[in-house]
């Protein structure tokens, strides 16, 4: 079964450049969202499998909208994502509802899918 994906992050020309990324692994990007609400009501809608979910957001931090897409009926596996590095997030991290981190310059679709199994 192919891999379904939310992109939110708040800059357009990143959520262009790992969906190009991600579709070329095979992975179906079924929506993008630019911010924390907008990703809570995309999550509903969609049901994607996985959201990949920028820390930064203008709205509501990614750690939050972790937090609300996990209290959910069946919520997807959210992936937490960010130019800095985990260390910056340490604290955070251990007690986020995500199910993991992974850096913006490590993002792959094998990465993603090895997530789910």
């Amino acid at each position: 079964m192919q891999l379904t994906v939310l992109i939110v992050d708040d800059h357009e020309g990143f959520r262009q450049v790992v969906r190009a990324l991600l579709e070329a692994d095979g992975v179906k990007v079924v929506g993008e969202a630019a911010d924390g609400e907008s990703a809570i009501a995309e999550a509903a809608r969609l049901r994607p499998q996985l959201v990949l979910l920028d820390v930064q957001l203008p709205d509501i931090d990614g750690f939050e909208v972790a937090a609300r897409i996990g209290e959910t009926i069946d919520p997807p596996t959210v992936v937490l994502t960010s130019s800095h590095a985990a260390s910056s997030y340490r604290q955070r991290l251990a007690h986020s509802a995500a199910r993991a981190f992974i850096p913006k310059d490590e993002l792959s679709g094998d990465t993603l899918a090895a997530l789910l199994d």
